[in-house]
């Protein structure tokens, strides 16, 4: 459903979480949305987050906010297994969905949103935020110019310590989404398909340790693709914060710091450094750019220009295959086909 290029989209962010708090500002920023309505589980916990950002409505509960007709868009960050409810119910009032990764996490999820999507017309996709950044489309421009000659691999890890006390959090129970792979390692495996520009990988295997939770407290594992790349990731709760990804190719490596989140290092400038086989090193700077701005931006395009999404639900659903592909290989301790 495209809405008429010269009105403004009405935003509504449907939970208080933390991560909330980063998506009202680029709301607030764009010339061509605004932030209409917060949702939360109770009346008290909405109202004071409309009365910290300047939300003009605050809704004790979600369908309520569902229901309003001024809210065109409505941003998820609800834990992981809730994420595929609330955008169906979402879609099927007619609004917009940006969703907090992982969007879902079976394939039945991901068939009821496409369906979700044709039936009330709308558009419907997932906050990677990375994938938003400028930062990768530059990486994909120099792989796509052969900068770095023939790809042969990626590398990519990322890690934050769960500290001890932190055990009511949702990442440690199976039931809300939980797992390093899940809210972490989806990072380096995005990045490894979208770049290499194959769809999924053809093949994976994976390790997992649980440390005594329920959840892959870290995740190891090895995909390859139809052309032959390989991609190792790996992603842990158990490590101080850690975030790279090297892409390997015949005529250079280009190693990216903070892949996953290229706005929160504390520079003015994303990082990213070219090795070349002589040893010859090249920072590249890419300007500092919010990438939760790019998202609104995304979303902006699509609904108001007739735009296609920069993360449609076909990649969503490569992703998910991937993912489901790597825990079935934990699970068994053998390389799984897809």
């Amino acid at each position: 459903m495209k809405k008429n290029s010269s009105s403004k989209l009405g935003w509504g962010i449907l939970s208080t979480a933390w991560i909330a708090e980063y998506l009202v500002q680029p709301i607030n920023f764009s010339a061509r949305s605004e932030l209409i309505a917060v949702a939360s589980r109770t009346n008290s916990t909405a109202q004071q987050f409309a009365v910290e950002h300047g939300v003009p409505k605050a809704y004790g509960n979600y369908e309520s906010m569902l229901d309003d007709p001024e809210v065109d868009v409505v941003y998820i960050p609800l834990p992981n297994s809730l994420h595929c409810e609330w955008s169906l119910k979402a879609a099927r009032a007619g609004k917009h969905v940006l969703c907090e990764k992982p969007l879902v996490q079976s394939i039945a999820e991901i068939d009821a949103l496409e369906e979700a999507v044709v039936a009330n017309n709308v558009t419907i996709f997932e906050a990677f935020a990375h994938l938003h950044h400028p930062q990768t489309q530059a990486i994909q421009k120099r792989i796509d110019d052969g900068v770095l000659g023939s790809l042969h691999s990626f590398l990519g890890w990322d890690a934050f310590l769960l500290e001890s006390g932190s055990e009511s959090n949702f990442r440690y129970y199976s039931k809300y989404g939980g797992g390093s792979l899940w809210d972490i390692g989806v990072y380096p495996v995005s990045l490894s398909i979208i770049l290499n520009r194959m769809g999924p990988p053809v093949e994976v295997w994976g390790q997992q340790g649980k440390n005594g939770t329920e959840v892959d407290m870290w995740f190891s594992g090895q995909m390859r693709f139809s052309n032959g790349v390989v991609a190792q990731i790996s992603s842990s709760f158990c490590t101080t914060q850690r975030s790279e990804f090297h892409i390997v190719g015949d005529q250079g490596v280009l190693e990216v710091k903070s892949p996953g989140t290229p706005e929160g290092t504390g520079h003015l400038e994303t990082e990213m450094v070219f090795v070349a086989p002589s040893g010859r090193t090249a920072e590249i700077c890419i300007p500092a750019y919010d990438a939760y701005q790019a998202e609104v931006e995304a979303m902006e395009a699509c609904v108001l220009d007739g735009a296609l999404p920069v993360v449609p639900l076909s990649l969503s659903r490569d992703i998910l295959r991937t993912v489901l592909s790597l825990y079935n290989s934990a699970k068994s301790g053998n390389v799984v086909q897809l």
